[in-house]
């Protein structure tokens, strides 16, 4: 049972909703308190890859076990070497590298497009899932947010990890 890492494809948009709303509706890895529809899920990531950040499917047997993109960290001109990333791992494959697989893949495909810093953004400091997968790619915590998200009838922290990209922030970017 090995895991194959692609670019995502319309034809994924099923699995991916589902995987979504799962996070969505029982946990607060998303601060999302609707389940966005299939549509609008598609949309999206139409956006996140025209806009030339990489949207990756993690397959096992030929199934869809989880998926991953970079998307903008921030609006502002000076964060365009800056990405949030987003992995999402269906439950029924947690355990079995898919994790893993997608955030090496991700980082890669970040990398050779010349993103210079990942920033993580975690829906809560009891996630240790998330936060060892991202130790374990080098992240490093910045900081918690106290109380920065409400969902699900409580006040959510939020744990904020980052890590250098290729040469990081020790040269110039290739252009301004």
């Amino acid at each position: 049972m090995g895991v194959r890492i692609r670019d995502v494809a319309a034809g994924d948009m099923a699995a991916i909703t589902a995987i979504y709303a799962v996070e969505v509706t029982d946990f607060v890895n998303t601060y999302e308190y609707d389940v966005p529809d299939q549509a609008e899920m598609a949309r999206r990531m139409q956006d996140i890859v025209a806009r030339g950040f990489p949207y990756l499917v993690a397959e096992i047997d030929g199934e869809v076990a989880g998926y991953a993109y970079a998307n903008t960290y921030r609006t502002r001109v000076a964060y365009q070497w800056t990405v949030e990333n987003s992995v999402y791992v269906d439950a029924r494959f947690q355990g079995h590298g898919v994790g893993t697989a997608l955030m090496q893949a991700l980082i890669d495909a970040c990398v050779a497009r010349g993103y210079r810093q990942m920033v993580a953004v975690i829906g809560e400091p009891s996630n240790a899932a998330s936060i060892k997968l991202h130790e374990r790619f080098g992240f490093h915590l910045v900081g918690v947010f106290r109380g920065l998200g409400r969902k699900h009838g409580r006040w959510l922290d939020t744990v904020q990890m980052q890590r250098a990209l290729g040469p990081g922030a020790d040269d110039a970017p290739t252009h301004e």
